[in-house]
């Protein structure tokens, strides 16, 4: 196994991605950006560490420690946007959420570098991804859980405050609707704001492997990221972003998404 590459094997029905949470940026590709904190600004801060308590549940975890400005392993790689006529990043981004240039001028990955980050890293986090999915649907149905969060304000993406909980199954199409069920209703035992298919829908691990026929259920969960640590509420700067992980102020978050994985899970049991 690859040192950027990690995969925690567990024996429940579910499998959580964490795409995005990785920092690790090669010496020569971060030597071409414009900056380090900006190259890991748009990381999905924190969240392996909100959901660690998924491994006492018997879940499989797949995570790549790969900064997504260097490949976001949950883009198209045909480069076929996910949400046409809305702006977003593509598989090597060249700009932040915000739009500040990642690369130096004249130094943007081309398309034999764009290959190569893909043959290097994307294929292999996606080859162990459908290994696991695999093991486990030899024995029935299985959930796929993508796993990420964001800023609760980027105007360059959303209008206002982003909801609490983002559930995307892409209009119904990645999983049975009994299971987007089950997440909404664990989620609003919390109280706090939520959507179904809102402006996130689910990225491309949802949609590709998303296929409820062939017993894989895939749903993805973008957590507005006030929820467990703080949220600058205006500009973010290397003097207030990324926030520190606090314990307390996660741990109520951290019983939500237990409960929400224990639906998911049960789902799965439920169809085997």
């Amino acid at each position: 196994m690859q040192d950027w590459l990690t995969v925690h094997e567990g024996s429940a029905p579910l499998v959580i991605g964490l795409p995005h949470t990785g920092t690790d940026i090669p010496a020569a590709i971060e030597a071409r950006m414009t900056s380090g904190w900006l190259a890991r600004k748009d990381a999905d801060w924190w969240v392996d560490r909100l959901y660690d308590f998924a491994v006492d549940m018997g879940a499989t975890l797949v995570r790549t420690g790969v900064s997504r400005s260097v490949i976001d392993v949950n883009r198209d790689p045909s480069g076929v946007s996910l949400y046409p006529g809305m702006t977003t990043t593509g598989l090597c981004p060249t700009e932040t959420f915000d739009g500040e240039p990642l690369y130096r001028a004249g130094q943007e990955p081309d398309g034999a570098e764009i290959a190569e980050r893909r043959a290097t890293w994307f294929d292999p986090y996606h080859a162990a991804l459908q290994t696991q999915l695999d093991r486990l649907r030899g024995d029935g149905p299985v959930v796929l859980y993508d796993a990420h969060s964001i800023r609760s304000i980027v105007p360059r993406l959303f209008e206002g405050e982003l909801p609490q909980f983002n559930i995307g199954d892409n209009d119904g199409a990645t999983c049975a609707g009994d299971l987007t069920q089950a997440v909404e209703a664990a989620c609003a035992i919390s109280g706090a704001s939520l959507v179904v298919n809102g402006r996130f829908k689910g990225g491309w691990t949802t949609r590709h492997y998303g296929r409820p026929e062939t017993g894989v259920h895939a749903i993805q969960m973008e957590l507005a990221d006030r929820g467990y640590i703080l949220d600058p509420s205006g500009l973010v700067s290397p003097d207030n972003w990324p926030s520190p992980y606090e314990p307390e102020r996660a741990e109520p978050m951290r019983q939500h998404l237990h409960r929400v994985l224990t639906a998911c899970i049960a789902f799965a049991e439920s169809q085997r």
